[in-house]
């Protein structure tokens, strides 16, 4: 029952994402060429910046849908439309490749998970056991609809911390990575589960606490050319340019990892 629900809760997100598309879009003029991206929202201020600089090169307009990495898909499935898909990690990728829904696909960057907790760690969360402590005021994304929701559980899974316990003090689940961050700002919550490069851009309101390697997982960011785009050619030409050493300079400027992490 909970299952379905989830799932219903999914596709009303989609088909509401679908219906609002047009806002993120910028509309195509004259010949201009444009590509549609389909792009994790946790990944946001990079993608912007990419954009632009490649908009100013090549003269392609590209149009974005942010979203949850799992609600992208499900629009992807849905209106098989589009050019590119980069989401929180490589994981949908790989599915979308393995519904013939990718051309082609490359790693451009890492992200690693850690706690960010309110500026002077008022409740002393020191590890990640410490998010149990009676009082914690948690939130963590939802892993039926981001990136950061499913690999927060195979983190909590490797250090043997059970569902049931996490629940006792999760008072907030989000859809995106960023509503995690916007928590912290608020001060709504006591701690959260982010990527590294997302918990740099609340250090006035935050702390982070890092998860030893040994007892964390990577997440590998991927993009991928889509199978059914009309435009291949500059598609393909984004990617590039994603992996190329302006666009990995673009990643790091923004505090995101581009080469792998050893844990």
């Amino acid at each position: 029952m909970f299952m379905k629900l989830k799932r219903l809760i999914l596709l009303s997100i989609v088909f509401a994402v679908i219906l609002l598309a047009g806002c993120d879009k910028t509309p195509e003029t004259g010949n201009t060429q444009q590509l549609l991206l389909y792009c994790g929202a946790g990944i946001r201020p990079v993608a912007e910046d990419l954009i632009s600089t490649f908009e100013a090169e090549h003269g392609v307009k590209v149009a974005v849908d942010f979203a949850g990495s799992e609600v992208l898909l499900s629009k992807i499935r849905l209106t098989r439309q589009g050019d590119l898909y980069m989401p929180g990690d490589k994981y949908y990728v790989d599915q979308a490749a393995a519904e013939d829904m990718v051309y082609t696909q490359k790693s451009v960057c890492y992200w690693i998970p850690t706690i960010l907790v309110r500026k002077g760690n008022p409740k002393n969360i020191q590890t990640i056991n410490d998010l149990l402590k009676d009082g914690v005021r948690l939130g963590l994304g939802d892993a039926a609809l981001c990136a950061i929701g499913k690999i927060t559980r195979k983190v909590l899974e490797k250090n043997n911390i059970a569902w049931a316990d996490v629940e006792k003090n999760l008072k907030f689940h989000s859809q995106t990575v960023n509503e995690l961050g916007m928590q912290i700002h608020a001060g709504s919550l006591d701690a959260v589960i982010v990527w590294d490069a997302m918990a740099r851009y609340y250090s006035r309101d935050g702390e982070q606490v890092a998860i030893p390697p040994e007892k964390n997982e990577i997440s590998t960011v991927d993009i991928g050319v889509l199978s059914f785009s009309k435009n291949k050619s500059f598609a393909e030409k984004f990617v590039d340019f994603t992996a190329s050493k302006q666009g990995q300079a673009i990643f790091r400027k923004h505090d995101y990892s581009t080469e792998a992490p050893n844990l």
